[in-house]
């Protein structure tokens, strides 16, 4: 098939959850290739636009509003606030970043909804759900939890249980209850209007099957087992106060399905953006590109355009080129854990390094498999590549340039051109060639690679040439400065073509580089990539600046440290995680206390105790209220192991208390005591019990 002309393209990324910050892994999955991709297209001089904005949509956002006691529009004003400012601390460059809860979304994807319900295309059902009396709310799937019918485990949840894997349903579950407040569900009789998937299947297995057999591997093959299986009607509306309204009579209380209005937000923040909208929207020669995870190919590949078909009027999808999952340190991430690399913190311990970690970020990515960020790797990287290689190069060139040329670009000698040069000169081309080529078939790490490749010759053809060597000889033979003139001037060359063939990957150190060569962006207009005749000869250039400083061991260390220690912390905010944590992962490493003498330690009185009643504090979803036999007395101890054990299963279980600490006052309780608990590799909290049982009270020494 004959590719397709385009006049204008329209790049989207996913839209983050604003229930929690950025993490590294949402970059590699889709923020940084997309980044890549536009400022590449940029440089063409192609007619892009690059949209985004936050997802304020959905019950965990309700969930997480009632656990902090505020109002959703409070939760997502800050949230909303943290992404801005990491996704500009990574030089990631949308032309806008907007949000779901802004007016002209919301009359966007009403707008939508209504025309699809105009053509009669939506079924109306009634359905049975799960609705939580105590709490007020019908519950999602992951807000409901219970005994799991397969490995008879308590603790599952309505959509999966994480102890043995199983995909599940609410009603599947034995025993169910409310994760809002512990009550048990009942069902309730609720209308949803359904949008037939099915009716879309023929046109989506010629769309995608035939005509976009081009798509990615793990893109192509997740859309072709949904559409093997068969596709089957989806909810597109939910019973919730927070979210788009259902614009149709008689519906207070009903929004639309968070998956439903969340792309309208790709339409409505480009509506925001410019008054042409239509034009990338509506107008075939559109070239509209979706960035994502691979967690969102169905969205984006079947259902939400198969929304747009049904609407009409609207350009689909040319590629949905879909990254895997980034794990850190052989783990996957887990917000609930806080098992991640979250990047307003890495901007803060790293001061300038954007660079760096978008350089480690696109060098490592997930693009064709889920691969690994290790903090070793992150030191490797940096100081092996871009110090050693692409920084060293660059500074070499400026500096040799100083000392035996006068700070000045020197002129080519056309007659003492030689074939080490003229090979040197040719790669300027070829690698802007294969960077071209790698990059408009969405191969990231690919392009990055030829960049420092062609640093890496440079760094070769210096060596080779040795001007300083050269120099030494100059009284004698004053000739052999214009072989000294010839290796500087196809250096400085590749100076310049460094920094544009960087630009989309490095944008800060390309800047840098043109501040040292005293030239203007322009320069970085990708016309000019592989040109030999960049710099003038006789410009005098700016002293060079270290593009990249080494990281040292103690930097990883302590990030190694920050990591590991990371549930000594508060984490952040979580998005609700389903991924468990690999049973052969490391046991989490806690930071490192000060030593402390014997005497210190005497202090401590450790008793045996056995846990009487236990039962959750009201409002506090990590607290226990567990009422301890010491023997002599029962203490009243608040322990944050809600999310680990329920009430029934640790009545009765011996566990030792720090007996001699002062009460504290958690949610108005005064707790006498604290629980020891071990941590496991998986993550889940373990007592800290005698292997044989002995009277409560007893002295642990």
């Amino acid at each position: 098939m004959m590719a397709k002309e385009f006049n204008r393209m329209l790049v989207t990324a996913a839209l983050p959850y604003a229930n929690g910050p950025l993490h590294i892994g949402h970059l590699a999955g889709c923020y940084l290739p997309a980044d890549i991709y536009v400022r590449y297209q940029r440089a063409k001089g192609r007619d892009i636009r690059f949209v985004c904005g936050s997802d304020e949509h959905g019950v965990p956002i309700t969930i997480r509003a009632m656990k902090e006691g505020a109002t959703p529009q409070a939760v997502v004003d800050k949230y909303h606030r943290t992404l801005q400012d990491s996704f500009a601390g990574m030089d990631i460059s949308f032309d806008i970043y907007s949000r779901t809860s802004n007016a002209v979304h919301h009359e966007t994807a009403a707008g939508i909804f209504k025309r699809i319900h105009e053509l009669g295309l939506f079924e109306e059902k009634e359905t049975e759900q799960y609705f939580d009396e105590k709490a007020g709310v019908f519950l999602a799937d992951r807000y409901i939890t219970g005994t799991c019918p397969v490995c008879s485990k308590p603790g599952a949840y309505g959509d999966q249980c994480e102890k043995c894997g199983s995909s599940l349903s609410p009603d599947q579950l034995l025993e169910p209850r409310s994760t809002l407040s512990d009550a048990v569900p009942v069902k309730r009789t609720t209308k949803h209007w359904y949008f037939p998937l099915q009716d879309y299947e023929p046109w989506l297995k010629q769309w995608i099957l035939e005509e976009h057999k081009e798509w990615k591997n793990n893109v192509f093959g997740q859309c072709k087992s949904w559409l093997d299986n068969g596709l089957q009607s989806r909810a597109m509306t939910r019973d919730s106060q927070w979210g788009v309204a259902v614009p149709l009579p008689d519906t207070e209380g009903k929004v639309l399905y968070v998956w439903f209005d969340a792309p309208i937000g790709y339409i409505s923040a480009t509506k925001e953006l410019t008054p042409n909208w239509t034009d990338y929207w509506c107008q075939e020669d559109t070239k509209l590109v979706h960035f994502i995870g691979k967690d969102n190919i169905v969205f984006h590949c079947i259902i939400f355009p198969a929304m747009l078909k049904a609407h009409g009027g609207f350009v689909l999808p040319d590629n949905v080129p879909a990254n895997e999952f980034l794990n850190i340190e052989g783990e996957k991430v887990s917000t609930s854990r806080n098992w991640a690399v979250w990047v307003h913190e890495y901007l803060a311990d790293f001061p300038g390094g954007q660079d760096m970690l978008r350089y480690v970020l696109c060098a490592n990515a997930p693009e064709t498999k889920d691969n690994d960020f290790t903090w070793k790797d992150f030191q490797e990287r940096i100081n092996s590549e871009l110090v050693a290689i692409l920084g060293n190069f660059v500074n070499r060139s400026f500096v040799l340039m100083h000392k035996l040329c006068g700070g000045k670009v020197p002129r080519l000698h056309e007659g003492c051109v030689d074939e080490a040069d003229t090979l040197m000169l040719n790669a300027f081309r070829l690698t802007a060639e294969k960077v071209s080529d790698a990059i408009e078939h969405y191969r990231f790490r690919e392009a990055l690679f030829e960049v420092i490749d062609l640093a890496r010759q440079g760094n070769r053809y210096l060596q080779e040439k040795e001007p300083w060597i050269v120099a030494r000889n100059l009284a004698e033979k004053p000739s052999e400065q214009e072989h000294i003139d010839n290796c500087l001037h196809v250096c400085l060359q590749l100076c310049a073509n460094l920094a544009i063939l960087a630009n989309p990957f490095l944008p800060h150190t390309a800047r840098q580089m043109l501040h040292m060569m005293k030239v203007v962006e322009r320069m970085l207009d990708w016309e000019n990539a592989g040109k030999t005749k960049l710099l003038v000869p006789g410009y005098t250039l700016r002293e060079p600046q270290l593009l990249f400083r080494k990281i040292e061991d103690s930097e990883i260390e302590t990030q190694i440290r920050k990591l590991r220690a990371g549930s000594l912390r508060q984490p952040p905010p979580p998005t609700p995680d389903k991924s468990p944590a690999p049973m052969d992962s490391p046991i989490p490493e806690q930071a490192p206390k000060p030593t402390i003498p014997f005497e210190d330690f005497a202090k401590i009185d450790l008793r045996v105790g056995t846990i009487r009643q236990a039962e959750k504090l009201p409002k506090a979803d990590k607290l226990l209220r567990l009422e301890v036999d010491l023997g002599t007395e029962v203490r009243t101890i608040l322990s944050g192991i809600a999310q680990h054990f329920t009430p029934e299963d640790i009545v009765g279980r011996q566990v030792v208390v720090v007996a001699n600490l002062a009460p504290r006052k958690m949610r108005g309780v005064d707790s006498h005591g604290m629980i020891l608990m071990a941590e496991d590799t998986s993550g889940q909290l373990r007592f800290v019990s005698p292997d044989q049982a002995v009277p409560p009270g007893s002295a642990v020494s």
